[in-house]
């Protein structure tokens, strides 16, 4: 399995693709980022990527693994990743 990509390779490929310097896709990629954090609880979506979304979790019984006993874990709320159609149909074929 190869590797993934990092934030450098990533930058680097943007900036050579959009005819920018790497610089200017660091700062894209960084203010990319600090729009989804701050959108999540509203739903941020990227097109043809997926949305970030934030979900309630319901509390629940859970068990400790050391000990078996049972123990109630608390509701709270997480981020979710949805993967979009286009998305999957690309990385999966049809």
């Amino acid at each position: 399995m190869a590797k993934a990509m990092t934030k450098s390779q990533i930058a680097e490929e943007l900036a050579e693709k959009l005819g920018i310097q790497k610089k200017q896709a660091v700062e894209y990629l960084a203010v990319l980022a600090e729009m989804a954090y701050r959108e999540a609880k509203n739903a941020f979506t990227m097109p043809g990527i997926g949305k970030l979304v934030l979900v309630d979790r319901a509390a629940r019984m859970g068990r400790n693994p050391q000990t078996g006993e049972p123990i109630s874990i608390p509701a709270k709320k997480v981020v979710k990743f949805r993967i979009a159609k286009a998305c999957k149909e690309a990385v999966l074929g049809s």
